[in-house]
């Protein structure tokens, strides 16, 4: 099995080296600090900040990785806090992207010099909490009388290590169909729920003039996403029960999964895009007719509803032998070195359960409601009712599945990728191919 005290150091390095590789792609154990337990759990009546018996504000060092829109969002959550909270300051720090944030989140914990909160890609939570480095949430949850139960079940997966609560949900989604309506109603076509509908509705879409395709079929970032999607599907899994290899393999489901995805390409029925601004060159492709469907973020429904200008509807990703969806996005923790834990509560409990906190963010920027009351709130019900796309995304997180579930998973997914492009870009044999990536994967997990 994989060395759990794998250093800090070592790590680091890897995500940089990552950092480096991977610019195109989405995703001794000791605590920073001399308190790593729950002494500074909440009293029983009230979130107090730590500093309030001397008179002073707390400030609470919360990182993130949320930018653009979105970024402007989240910071107006802070300011809401900040003025509704004269003994606590959050001041909020954009970090870069998922990885990034990563990277000087583990060299800040080397250092001693962590932030109280930090987002962390959903994916990369186990990396922390193998580390003992994020604080138990439990007692925390009790004393303001919530619990995990609260929370949306399909977000949860990444939030319980070593039989601790160590992340909440927060900006999370997940893989959609995303649909021209328009082109398949001219065409007479359905909005296809199995993978045969699927190829049959993406090759009819296709428009080739002169050997040069004018449309394609269906379209998807370049990432793992969405290779784990079908996997997932075809009723495979990443890893396999004990974490010592791949779970698709023996099966033949990753010589099916990718095999269907090279026949669609080779038709045109498939448009795989170059790994470099991948994201925004299928939501350009779809926006201008030039792709009929494309699987892409929930996150993405709100700025393409503002720029279609055609019938734009959304579904759940097709079925194979099952509908299955992974999940993405960000949770939040807290940092267990943190000196100002309850004040760093206080935040987190604003963000899950005050109407001002991650309601209105979701709200605003259109990430997946991560707890029951606020999927049940009259806000989010009228917004269902406005704009069914987002209920779509939604209804979909009971289909959810994490099958990618190792602290191995950066360094794994590196070589991830490597197998796609071989497969993708280079047509390489996909046997081989997979069975190369089984081997760098077993050795990767031995470690």
């Amino acid at each position: 099995m994989r060395n759990r005290a794998a250093s800090l150091a070592l790590i680091i390095a890897l995500f940089a080296s990552l950092l480096a590789a991977c610019s195109g792609g989405n995703p001794e154990n000791q605590a920073a600090g001399s308190d790593t337990g729950n002494s500074n759990a909440p009293a029983a009546n009230a979130t107090v900040p730590d500093d309030a018996a001397s008179g002073e504000k707390t400030t609470v060092q919360f990182w993130h990785s949320v930018g653009g829109k979105n970024g402007e969002y989240l910071d107006a959550l802070i300011q809401r806090f900040n003025a509704s909270h004269d003994d606590i300051e959050v001041v909020g720090t954009f970090q870069g992207g998922y990885d990034e944030t990563v990277t000087k989140l583990q060299q800040a914990v080397s250092a001693d010099t962590a932030p109280d909160v930090s987002m962390l890609e959903r994916a990369y939570v186990e990396l922390f909490a193998d580390s003992d480095v994020l604080e138990d949430l439990t007692p925390y949850l009790d004393k303001s009388n919530m619990s995990a139960d609260d929370f949306t079940p399909g977000l949860m997966g990444h939030s319980v290590f070593n039989d601790k609560l160590v992340s909440l949900p927060f900006n999370r989604s997940t893989p959609i169909l995303h649909v021209n309506k328009t082109l398949l109603d001219e065409l007479g076509l359905p909005i296809p729920t199995t993978w045969e509908e699927m190829k049959k509705t993406a090759n009819a879409l296709v428009v080739k003039e002169n050997g040069e395709y004018k449309r394609y079929g269906l379209t998807m970032p370049y990432d793992t996403w969405y290779p784990i999607a079908l996997i997932s599907q075809a009723e495979g899994q990443f890893f396999n029960d004990d974490n010592t290899s791949l779970g698709f393999m023996d099966n033949g489901v990753g010589v099916k999964v990718f095999q269907y995805l090279k026949d669609l390409q080779n038709t045109g029925a498939l448009y795989y895009p170059p790994a470099q601004d991948s994201g925004n060159i299928v939501n350009q492709m779809f926006l201008e007719g030039k792709v009929g469907m494309m699987f892409q973020s929930t996150g993405t429904i709100g700025s393409l509803k503002e720029t279609v200008d055609f019938d734009y509807v959304t579904a759940f990703l097709p079925q194979d032998q099952k509908y299955a969806s992974p999940t993405g996005g960000a949770n939040v923790s807290m940092l267990s070195g943190s000196k100002h834990k309850d004040a760093a509560w206080e935040f987190i409990r604003y963000l899950m359960d005050d109407p001002d906190g991650g309601l209105q963010f979701i709200l605003d920027s259109g990430y997946l409601p991560f707890t029951k009351k606020m999927a049940e709130s009259q806000e989010i019900q009228d917004l269902w009712s406005k704009e069914p796309n987002r209920k779509v995304a939604y209804d979909q997180l009971q289909y959810a599945v994490d099958t990618n579930k190792d602290v191995a998973w950066p360094e794994i997914m590196h070589e991830f990728f490597s197998a796609i492009e071989a497969i993708m870009y280079d047509s390489k044999d996909i046997p081989s191919t997979l069975d190369t990536f089984k081997k760098e994967t077993e050795r990767i997990l031995a470690q």
